[in-house]
């Protein structure tokens, strides 16, 4: 069996690639060698699906976020073996996956706009140029985390409309004491941040959270984007549960920008599924 797995901050999606072709599928907990250390990650590959297939898994293709420096894939790498010692495994970069998922052989700009965000310049085989992506804290423009952090920054200075703000408090029972515990106390505020995207999307008829998913895009399209050589020729692909659910926004910051944008999927699982069965 060949195990595929793209992996994001919260969620990790694996296919499992049978010697027929037949291919087995379920989700674990996000992984991130950025945010977790080797023994975290150990801990989380330790669950049901993962160990049933124990005895089978040859090889292990792993595309995560966070694995882009040498140290990163290493980490993980180790961590994979450890659960499957004999296993050969392979780690790269989630944009890999996304541009091989939405350019397949075709040059193009990849992005990644799920809990945080990325990019990069591919010409049809690799990344050859991207932009730096320093994470919740220092960037991921678009992101989940980075839209749901001015969202969480309007709800403590009061800065959101007071129907907006009674409906999410009412949603979430939202203090900002309990935000503050969340962000500073507690692990993964960057997942705890972009969960409020549900609620945004939700209510993206109204212009105030319409307007944050607008700029949070707009901010990536200016960070990213814009920063590649004859941006405006090449066609733009989206990976990810934040532009895939506000599409429709997305386009039009495209549209404003003058940027073709081709392809939004919401994860990039089932073209590296085909990209592998063809390996086989």
């Amino acid at each position: 069996m060949i195990l595929i797995a793209d992996s994001g901050s919260s969620k990790t999606d694996w296919r499992g690639i049978q010697q027929d072709g037949s291919v087995s599928q379920f989700r674990t907990v996000g992984f991130n060698p950025y945010y977790q250390s080797k023994q975290d990650m150990i801990a989380g590959l330790n669950v049901p699906p993962l160990l049933a297939v124990k005895q089978v898994v040859k090889e292990v293709h792993f595309y995560g976020a966070g694995c882009t420096s040498e140290s990163n894939q290493e980490s993980v790498r180790q961590a994979i073996n450890t659960l499957y010692p004999e296993a050969r495994v392979f780690v790269d970069h989630d944009l890999l996956a996304s541009a091989r998922a939405t350019c397949g052989h075709d040059a193009g700009i990849a992005c990644i706009l799920g809990t945080g965000s990325n990019s990069g310049d591919y010409d049809g085989e690799r990344i050859i140029q991207s932009r730096p992506s320093p994470g919740y804290l220092l960037g991921d423009e678009g992101g989940g985390s980075y839209i749901g952090k001015h969202f969480l920054q309007d709800f403590i200075y009061d800065d959101m409309p007071a129907g907006i703000r009674e409906a999410v408090m009412d949603a979430y029972n939202l203090s900002i004491f309990d935000i503050q515990d969340n962000v500073y106390k507690k692990p993964f505020p960057n997942r705890y941040m972009a969960g409020f995207c549900t609620f945004i999307t939700q209510h993206k008829s109204d212009p105030y959270c319409y307007q944050l998913i607008y700029r949070g895009f707009k901010d990536f399209f200016h960070r990213h984007v814009m920063r590649y050589e004859n941006y405006q020729k090449k066609p733009v692909n989206f990976v990810g549960s934040i532009a895939f659910y506000n599409h429709d926004v997305l386009r039009k910051v495209g549209e404003d920008l003058h940027i073709q944008i081709k392809t939004i999927i919401e994860t990039p699982i089932a073209g590296l599924t085909l990209y592998h069965q063809k390996k086989i």
